[in-house]
């Protein structure tokens, strides 16, 4: 009989959040860029590391990852190609996985574009992606070392699963990317009402993350790229001359937003 397992949300620096999935005695880690909020929740919860699981080599997804494993030596999920020393197990596309102590199944999903090698982490069980700075909560990561076209199948990777599936990305950018999603969409109407309700849940200090793949999928322009109305705005705000293929498309978006304010 498998426990019940559950996700814990961890704030970190400025608007990073960690994970940790526990099913009330083991713990496995998301990207912790931070060790002490980490290992002050598994002492607060009484929780036993079992594994780490990250998604890419920025610094403030692995930079706790030492100190975790002076705390305890579990194993490294990892990327195969994005060069993070302290992996130990290093997945590709479509290798499936289960987390130690935990029993959760994962699949990986490779998702390049923010950097070269990053991964994302899918639980069919549960119906939960575990996606770094790939998909944002109304976005996407910047293209810091992948192509537009890169990206753009990354996120129809994503976009591809249920709709229900909730999504644990890496970072509460929300309301800055609704408020660029407006400006490319001003007539969305499921996008105007998502901004009344995310707006309402930070004023009162209730993360806007997880999100889930059906809202993405009716109110994030990245999703959207496809969709006239985001061509249309394209068009009209001088980003393009006329409607390009879709990967041009989604770089032309993505400039935009790199320099929206």
């Amino acid at each position: 009989m498998k426990n019940t397992l559950s996700i814990l949300t961890v704030p970190a620096f400025d608007d990073n959040y960690l994970w940790i999935i526990h099913d009330g005695i083991h713990a496995a880690v998301v990207d912790p860029g931070d060790a002490n909020p980490i290992l002050a929740a598994l002492q607060a919860h009484q929780l036993k590391l079992s594994a780490i699981l990250l998604t890419h080599h920025h610094a403030d997804h692995i930079g706790g990852v030492p100190a975790l494993l002076a705390h305890r030596q579990v194993p490294v999920f990892g990327p195969s190609n994005d060069n993070i020393a302290a992996v130990t197990q290093k997945l590709q596309q479509d290798q499936q996985i289960t987390v130690p102590d935990l029993g959760l199944e994962l699949q990986v999903i490779e998702v390049p574009g923010h950097t070269r090698g990053h991964i994302a982490y899918y639980a069919a069980e549960q119906h939960w992606l575990f996606c770094g700075d790939t998909l944002f909560a109304g976005g996407c990561g910047r293209l810091f070392e992948g192509t537009p076209s890169q990206m753009l199948a990354s996120l129809d990777k994503l976009a591809a699963l249920p709709g229900d599936t909730a999504v644990y990305c890496a970072h509460e950018y929300t309301m800055s990317n609704l408020r660029f999603a407006r400006e490319v969409e001003p007539d969305n109407q499921l996008l105007l009402e998502r901004i009344r309700v995310e707006q309402d849940k930070r004023d009162h200090g209730i993360p806007t993350v997880p999100t889930r793949i059906m809202l993405e999928r009716q109110t994030n322009p990245f999703l959207r790229v496809r969709e006239s109305s985001v061509q249309t705005s394209l068009v009209a705000a001088g980003k393009i001359s006329a409607d390009k293929d879709d990967a041009s498309n989604f770089g032309a978006l993505r400039e935009w937003k790199n320099n929206f304010r």
